[in-house]
């Protein structure tokens, strides 16, 4: 059984025909198959023209605008597929590739990831976006995907047990798997250019996103080991704070040079202070994650 899981937002125009081509590929692949559409509280008259009959098909509705990581996590409580696949539905991803991620799912593999070929990003500055969130993830955070940010996925219902979708942590969801051992890949799928309404993708969400890379680098690089990240920026600026001091001490003790007259004493005094709070930091991040682990340990215990 597959669950397609569809979340939309003011898609009025777009739905009709993706519904119709989806349905197409989906008889022509022969299983059984479940289309979800979340629509994310839409504005417009979406669900209400799509006039949708068919036990295939449910249909369900956020009463306000929760995100599109709550309408992915709505779709997959209401799912029921042994594969779940999750697309957009502005017309840019495109049904008919949906075979060839269902290949690779057959295979053997836990998880696809779309790559999109001729992208047809909205503007430089998304596109710029893009390229530099993919290049930092490849190098500081180990991702094996070309297109973390390609809507259209594949993967078996097991991949998902202990994920929970909310806000935007939706894009991070391929490093997950990954980190957790599951067999993943790439294949690629067209991009093809909206036809209409307008993009979700605004200076706001751009902000957002270079937060949530940052935000992804951290907890899948370090959420199992805080004191390596802040030990390690607190050593920095300790250390940079504790040479300004002992040059100044030097200067002061052998060459007769007035502190008074040297801000860098409040900037070493500073930097030291500040080294010290941040290793505190990431000692108490440990304190945390020690303490999660012996809770879980008890609690398999008790079961």
């Amino acid at each position: 059984m597959i669950s397609i899981i569809i979340p939309f937002y003011n898609e009025v125009e777009s739905l009709p025909i993706l519904i119709d081509r989806l349905v197409l590929e989906c008889k022509k692949i022969g299983k059984e198959y479940e289309i979800i559409l979340v629509d994310d509280g839409s504005c417009d008259a979406g669900v209400s023209k799509l006039k949708i009959k068919s036990e295939k098909f449910k249909v369900l509705k956020h009463k306000k605008r929760l995100g599109k990581g709550e309408a992915l996590s709505t779709g997959i409580k209401n799912s029921s597929g042994d594969i779940l696949v999750f697309m957009d539905a502005d017309l840019q991803n495109d049904p008919a590739d949906l075979p060839s991620l269902l290949a690779k799912i057959n295979g053997g593999y836990d998880f696809v990831n779309g790559v999109r070929i001729g992208r047809h990003e909205n503007s430089p500055i998304l596109s710029l976006y893009s390229s530099l969130a993919e290049k930092f993830l490849r190098i500081f955070a180990r991702s094996p995907y070309k297109d973390i940010n390609c809507g259209f996925k594949a993967f078996k219902r097991s991949v998902i047990k202990d994920f929970p979708f909310y806000s935007n942590n939706f894009r991070f969801f391929p490093l997950y798997v990954y980190y957790n051992g599951f067999k993943v890949t790439e294949t690629e799928v067209k991009d093809n250019p909206r036809q209409f309404g307008k993009s979700k993708f605004g200076a706001g969400k751009l902000m957002a996103g270079i937060l949530d890379t940052l935000t992804a680098f951290f907890l899948y690089k370090f959420a199992e080991r805080p004191l390596y990240f802040f030990g390690g920026v607190g050593a920095v600026l300790f250390l940079t704070g504790f040479l300004v001091s002992f040059v100044l001490t030097i200067e002061r003790l052998f060459f007769g040079v007035m502190l008074s007259t040297r801000p860098l004493l409040w900037l070493g005094i500073l930097l030291i202070i500040i080294g010290i709070q941040i290793i505190m930091t990431g000692i108490i991040g440990e304190l945390i994650v020690y303490l999660n682990q012996i809770s879980k340990i008890k609690d398999q215990r008790r079961n």
